[in-house]
C-alpha cells in the first residue's frame, strides 16, 4: 500500500488538508454520500477475524503467499542470483516483443508499491507491535516474493501484444486467455471485476491519497497555502509524464527509483552506522518481540499481526497491480519477468522498511521501563508510548531528524517523489484497466488519462476521507479475485518454470551479453 497505511484514524490523517473553507460544505456533503453508500464494502474487505484485530484480506494474502512458496519449492530464494542477471540485462535479447526492459519494468512496478507505506507503515507496525512486528514483517515480504513471481509470470504469458509494438497485459488478460485454456468458467466475469477495482483504487489511493500526504507533508515544511495548487502543479507534471505512453513512464521511473531509494536508504545507512553498536542489540529487541511481545500488547500475537498486515499493505504481492507494468517487458520468456519481480517485495519490504525499523528502534523512539526494559504502553492501553506522543510519519520523521534535524526537508523530498511515482504507476495500470473494458484506441487512452489529472487536483485539494477509504479498499478487493485466478492458474506457471529452467540448465538459454 503500500503506501496505502490502511489504519482507523486514516479519514483523521486525509483530513489534515483540508479544502478551502467555501468548499468545506460540499466535502461533508460527499464525505456522508459516500460513506452511507459504501462503508459496507469498506468494512467487509478490512473486517477482522472475530475476537481479533486480524484483517481477513492479510490472511488471504499470507496464506496464497505461503502457498505459493512451498507449490514452486522455495523459488524466491532459489532463483534470486538469476534474478539479479536478469535485472543487469544479462539475458535480455533486444529484438525480443515488449516496451520496457527489465530493469524498466522492475522499476515502475517498485515505483507502485515503494511510498508512504515504508515511511509511515512500518512506524504504525513498530508502534503497535513493537520491534518484533518487524520480524514478522520480513518474513510475510519474503513469503511475498512467491507471489510476486507467479502473478508476472502469468501477466507476461497472456498479453496482447500489438503490431505497433505496444503491449496490453495483466490479471485481466490472464483471466481471461488462461481460463479459456484451462477450460474453466467465469475469467471473463473476473477480468471485468478486476478491472473496476483497479480502476477505482487508481483514482483514490494510487492518486488522490497521494496527492494529499504529498500537499501534507509540503504544507508542514514550507507552511499552510491552498491545496489545489499542488494539486495543479502535481497534475501537469503527471500529466507530462504520462501522455508519452509506459516508454516515457519508465523513463522517469528507472531515475526517480533508484534516486528515492538510495536518498532514503543511504540516510538510514549513516545514521545506523553512527549507531553501529546499537544494531546487535536492536536485532536481538526485533527477534525477542516477535516471539514474546516485550511486554506489548497482544505480545506475540499482536506483533505478528502489525507486521504482517503493514507487509501486505506495503508490497502489493498478491494484489495484481504489478503484473500489469511487468507484462510490458521485452522478453519472450514469462518466467524471466516471474523471476525479476520476485525482487520487489525484497526490496520493498525486507530492505526498506527493516531500515525504517532499525532506525526507529535505535534512535530511542520507543519508550521503555528503565528497569525491566519492558516497553511501556499508552494510556489506551493500544499502543507503545513514544518520544512527543509520535506516530506514523512523525514517528519516523522524528527517529531520522534525532541525528540529522534537516531530515524532516528530505522526508518532505521522499515523500513528493514518491506520490509522484506512484501516481504515474498507478496512472498506468488504471488505464490498462480502462482499454480493456473500453477498448484501445488514442482518444479513449486520452480519456482516462485526463480524468485522472483531474482527480490529482481534487485529492490535493479537498478531504474526502470516505473515498479514499473506498478506493484503498478497492485495491485489496484486486487481491481477493487476483488470488483466486492465481490458484486456478498455477499449473501452468509450474510448467513454464520446469520448461525454463531446463532449457537453462542445458544451455538453450544464453547471455547475450
Amino acid at each position: 500500500m503500500t503506501q496505502f497505511i490502511k489504519v482507523p484514524a486514516m479519514a483523521t490523517a486525509i483530513a489534515i488538508c483540508a479544502a478551502p473553507v467555501m468548499a468545506q460544505s460540499l466535502d461533508d456533503r460527499v464525505n456522508e454520500i459516500f460513506a452511507n453508500s459504501t462503508g459496507w464494502f469498506v468494512s467487509l474487505i478490512f473486517s477482522p477475524f472475530p475476537g481479533t484485530t486480524f484483517p481477513w484480506i492479510v490472511a488471504w494474502l499470507v496464506v496464497a503467499a505461503t502457498i505459493f512458496t512451498v507449490y514452486f519449492g522455495l523459488v524466491q530464494f532459489r532463483a534470486f542470483p538469476h534474478s539479479i542477471a536478469l535485472v543487469k540485462g544479462d539475458y535480455s535479447d533486444p529484438d525480443d516483443a515488449g516496451e520496457v526492459s527489465h530493469f524498466q519494468a522492475l522499476a515502475t512496478a517498485l515505483s507502485g508499491t515503494v511510498g508512504l507505506g515504508n515511511i509511515a507503515g512500518v512506524a504504525v507496525a513498530v508502534g503497535i507491535g513493537g520491534p518484533g512486528a518487524t520480524f514478522w514483517m520480513i518474513l510475510a515480504g519474503l513469503m511475498g516474493m512467491a507471489s510476486k513471481f507467479t502473478e508476472c509470470t502469468l501477466g507476461v504469458k497472456y498479453r496482447n501484444e500489438y503490431p505497433d509494438g505496444k503491449v496490453s497485459g495483466g490479471p485481466m488478460y490472464y483471466m481471461t486467455k488462461g481460463f479459456e485454456e484451462r477450460g474453466l468458467p467465469a475469467g471473463k466475469f473476473l477480468a471485468i471485476l478486476f478491472s473496476v477495482f483497479c480502476i477505482l483504487g487508481a483514482l483514490g489511493g494510487g492518486n488522490m491519497f497521494q496527492a494529499n500526504q504529498a500537499h501534507a507533508q509540503i504544507s508542514n515544511v514550507v507552511g499552510d497555502y491552498p491545496g489545489w495548487i499542488t494539486g495543479l502543479v502535481f497534475a501537469a507534471v503527471v500529466f507530462a509524464v504520462i501522455v508519452g505512453g509506459l516508454k516515457s513512464i519508465a523513463k522517469v521511473t528507472e531515475k526517480v527509483v533508484p534516486f528515492m531509494g538510495i536518498l532514503y536508504v543511504a540516510t538510514a545507512l549513516v545514521i545506523l552506522l553512527l549507531n553501529f553498536d546499537k544494531i546487535g542489540w536492536a536485532f536481538g529487541q526485533i527477534f525477542e518481540g516477535a516471539f514474546t511481545g516485550l511486554g506489548v500488547a497482544g505480545g506475540m500475537v499482536g506483533a505478528l499481526i502489525q507486521g504482517f498486515k503493514r507487509a501486505a499493505f506495503s508490497n502489493e504481492a498478491g494484489v495484481g497491480s504489478a503484473a500489469i507494468a511487468h507484462s510490458a517487458v521485452r522478453t519472450k520468456e514469462p518466467i524471466t519477468e516471474g523471476y525479476v519481480s520476485l525482487l520487489e517485495p525484497f526490496i520493498d519490504t525486507v530492505v526498506i522498511c527493516t531500515m525504517t525499523a532499525l532506525v526507529i528502534i535505535i534512535t530511542g523512539q520507543l519508550v521503555s521501563d528503565p528497569e525491566t526494559g519492558l516497553y511501556i504502553l499508552n494510556e489506551a492501553g493500544s499502543a507503545i508510548q513514544t518520544v512527543d506522543g509520535n506516530s506514523g510519519v512523525a514517528l519516523t520523521s522524528a527517529a531520522f531528524s534525532a541525528s540529522f534535524g534537516w531530515f524532516q526537508y528530505v522526508l518532505a523530498l521522499a515523500v513528493v517523489l514518491f506520490a509522484f511515482s506512484t501516481m504515474i504507476s498507478w496512472s498506468y495500470y488504471g488505464l490498462k484497466a480502462w482499454t480493456f473494458l473500453f477498448g484501445e484506441g488514442e482518444t479513449k487512452e486520452l480519456i482516462f488519462k485526463v480524468i485522472f489529472c483531474v482527480f490529482v487536483v481534487i485529492g490535493a485539494a479537498a478531504s474526502l476521507g470516505p473515498v479514499i477509504d473506498f478506493s484503498d479498499a478497492a485495491i485489496f478487493a484486486m487481491a481477493v479475485v487476483n488470488i483466486v485466478a492465481l490458484y486456478c492458474l498455477m499449473p501452468i506457471v509450474k510448467r513454464e518454470l520446469q520448461s525454463y529452467n531446463s532449457r537453462l540448465k542445458s544451455g538453450e538459454i544464453k547471455k547475450y551479453t
